[in-house]
């Protein structure tokens, strides 16, 4: 069975969202390595519609950076949204039909390598209380980003037990934790 993965870029305070906004010089060699390992073992991506949307622009409309446009655009990609329809317009994307939890049952049940959640925050807490997220890798960097910043639980989530499988730190600080459910 494939496993289903998703790393976020997180600050001490929790936020998860628009890192480039605070991330600053924090990423490092490790990171690097650590994504490209990542990168290396996905051949499928779920996104959320903010995401989507947000990088159509950034990769789907132009090359994007010369390490990770060419594997997103080349990589296929499957698009949850209540509100998107019809041709959603990047290459290899592909708008989810029906039941998210049903769909994600049955792509971890066909070949292939790893499914990277990607650019969905709410896709990702969604598949981990369904119980379908396999890994989360929390990348959190030494900052507060403050509170303008959406992060990743919240108030009145479901109590969820989860077991630390690795943490690593990085030269610059961040530390790399990976866990998985109980």
């Amino acid at each position: 069975m494939r496993k289903v993965t998703a790393g976020l870029f997180h600050s001490l305070d929790g936020a998860v969202e628009a890192p480039n906004e605070w991330q600053f010089d924090q990423f490092d060699d490790e990171l690097g390595a650590a994504l490209g390992k990542a990168m290396a073992a996905t051949d499928t991506v779920l996104m959320g519609r903010v995401g989507f949307q947000a990088w159509t622009k950034d990769f789907g409309e132009g090359p994007g950076d010369p390490y990770f446009g060419p594997f997103i655009n080349n990589v296929p990609k499957f698009v949850a949204s209540r509100t998107l329809s019809g041709n959603i317009g990047w290459q290899n994307a592909t708008l989810i039909k029906g039941d998210l939890a049903a769909f994600v049952r049955d792509l971890k049940q066909k070949d292939g390598g790893e499914i990277a959640v990607m650019g969905g925050i709410s896709l990702v807490r969604e598949l981990l209380f369904a119980g379908l997220l396999d890994e989360l890798t929390l990348i959190t960097h030494p900052v507060v980003a403050g509170a303008k910043y959406r992060h990743l639980f919240e108030a009145g989530d479901p109590t969820t037990r989860l077991k630390l499988v690795s943490s690593v730190t990085t030269s610059k600080g961040n530390v790399v934790s990976t866990y998985t459910r109980l």
